[in-house]
């Protein structure tokens, strides 16, 4: 599979080395509007093909699958132009400005044919997968209550001082990931209750949330999310998940500890590897991404839907537009109501 990248930053190098590590897979193409930013990482991982306009990309063609790592704002566009190229899609997260953007990118693509996934690398980390892999086995029973927290007071602004600019923050950039888990932990959404407030005055957008998620079969979870809180040792990028059941309790601790409390306790370390282009301690999200993009080529390859598809992202990011509706109005807001307006 040839596959080509738009957009150059950040986090976009993490993206470009899992790909150079995953067999069967090459990057043959760069797209980026910053001339040295699209210079550098193309010489960094020997890309010879380099375009600043994505139209020009795709008029070229010459690769079966596109990584859009670009904000948001550029999204339907981007992806739209992929359809029509017909190309396979993977793009970043959050997927959409809004729901009808979002409904529209899932059908351009499911129109040409073509699989479309979210980059929503989360769900991905091993000890998520590893609390996942406990709930499946039946150990602890259905869950009635979970609870997913992720609590810094890391500097993310440095690495990308965007996410200081816009008017939405912790919601958008962080909260869809720690939503998306209680997702693939407890099941769908039926309401959710959400405040925010901003800490940090030098930010424009909320940077501390709590949401209150009341799910299809009865569970009720919470999702707490904060930039705003100063931890020794500090947690970042860990998610924190306690989960009960009828038969019993499953913890994922500070440090990777993950314990399952029955009739007795069994605890063990799930610590992720790291990586040889990874570091500490950003090694837990870098590994998720290797892992992400290994289940898109699968997914391509065996000509099935990816977990985090387009369709099924539209529940994430619905969780995320009622969670600010909810925290400005001061109610709980249903999701079967936001989904019919």
């Amino acid at each position: 599979m040839k596959g080509a990248l738009i957009g150059c930053g950040f986090f976009a190098q993490n993206q470009l080395h899992a790909w150079r590590d995953i067999d069967g897979v090459e990057i043959v193409a760069l797209c980026d509007i910053d001339t040295d930013r699209l210079q550098s990482t193309a010489h960094t991982f020997n890309i010879s093909s380099t375009y600043q306009s994505a139209a020009e990309l795709f008029s070229a063609g010459g690769f079966d699958f596109v990584d859009i790592a670009t904000t948001v704002d550029s999204h339907r566009s981007l992806v739209e132009m992929a359809a029509a190229a017909g190309v396979h899609v993977i793009c970043q997260k959050p997927f959409a400005n809004n729901m009808p953007d979002a409904h529209a990118m899932v059908s351009a693509v499911k129109d040409a044919g073509k699989t479309l996934m979210v980059h929503e690398n989360f769900r991905w980390q091993s000890p998520i997968q590893a609390v996942l892999g406990i709930l499946d086995s039946g150990e602890i029973g259905d869950p009635f209550f979970c609870r997913v927290s992720f609590r810094s007071g890391y500097d993310v602004f440095s690495g990308q001082p965007y996410l200081a600019e816009g008017k939405r923050f912790i919601i958008e950039d962080l909260g869809i990931h720690i939503l998306d888990i209680a997702r693939a932990l407890v099941g769908d959404v039926e309401s959710i209750t959400a405040t925010n407030r901003r800490i940090n005055p030098n930010i424009n957008g909320e940077d501390v949330a709590t949401m209150l998620l009341s799910h299809a079969d009865g569970a009720t979870s919470v999702v707490d999310c904060s930039y705003a809180t100063q931890r020794i040792p500090e947690t970042f990028p860990q998610s924190l998940i306690e989960i009960d059941g009828p038969l019993g309790t499953v913890r994922l601790d500070a440090g990777y500890q993950l314990s399952i409390h029955t009739k007795t306790e069994v605890s063990r370390d799930v610590s992720p590897p790291v990586l040889p282009w990874a570091e500490k301690p950003w090694h837990n999200i870098q590994e998720s991404v290797f892992s992400i993009q290994q289940h898109f080529v699968d997914c391509v390859t065996k000509g099935i839907e990816p977990q985090t598809s387009g369709a099924d992202n539209l529940k994430t990011l619905a969780l995320v537009e009622a969670a600010y509706r909810s925290a400005e109005s001061g109610c709980a807001v249903s999701l079967d109501n936001y989904f019919s307006k």
